[in-house]
């Protein structure tokens, strides 16, 4: 097989991949609050976050599992996590719109005693926030947030440090099926 029909094949099935991942985020439409991917500082891909509205673990890890970029292998890595929308928004209904500005997923990993469980004054900036909970929403676990900010710092500030094993700041743009 010559270069060209090697690439040429695996256009093609890039393409069938792309198609069926659009295919199954549109079956969850309706329970989506927030999707896009996430960047290194480079802008190098390093992954996505996905955050719905499910009726249970069994139907998150289906979610995630069956998802077709991660049944071929595109995803060393999945975290899944209960979490509670303090906003009661979708990132659709965010009042900053979809462009401008930088975006950043912010991720505090919880030690000890809640954190952070009410919705800081500056909510025009947050496009999702809540506490990160295990399974059946009993424990905290941390505090996930996307937001716009200035720089990674003031995103970071979004949390109260000393309150989280670690605080994990990713670049993050709105996802969805490109125009």
């Amino acid at each position: 097989m010559s270069e060209t029909n090697v690439s040429r094949k695996a256009t093609i099935e890039c393409d069938e991949l792309l198609h069926e991942h659009w295919s199954c985020m549109d079956r969850y439409a309706k329970e989506m609050i927030a999707r896009g991917p996430t960047f290194a500082d480079d802008d190098t891909p390093t992954g996505s976050v996905h955050i719905l509205d499910l009726t249970d673990p069994a139907a998150a890890r289906a979610f995630a599992f069956d998802e077709p970029n991660y049944q071929a292998g595109a995803y060393r890595d999945v975290l899944l996590r209960r979490w509670r929308n303090t906003l009661g928004r979708t990132m659709w209904d965010f009042p900053g719109g979809r462009t401008g500005g930088n975006r950043y997923l912010v991720l505090g990993l919880g030690t000890g005693h809640a954190a952070d469980l009410a919705v800081p004054p500056d909510r025009d900036e947050l496009i999702a926030y809540g506490p990160l909970l295990t399974d059946d929403g009993a424990t905290w676990l941390g505090t996930a947030a996307l937001l716009r900010a200035p720089d990674t710092d003031t995103a970071r500030a979004i949390l109260t440090p000393d309150r989280y094993a670690a605080i994990e700041v990713h670049n993050w743009q709105f996802g969805g099926r490109p125009s």
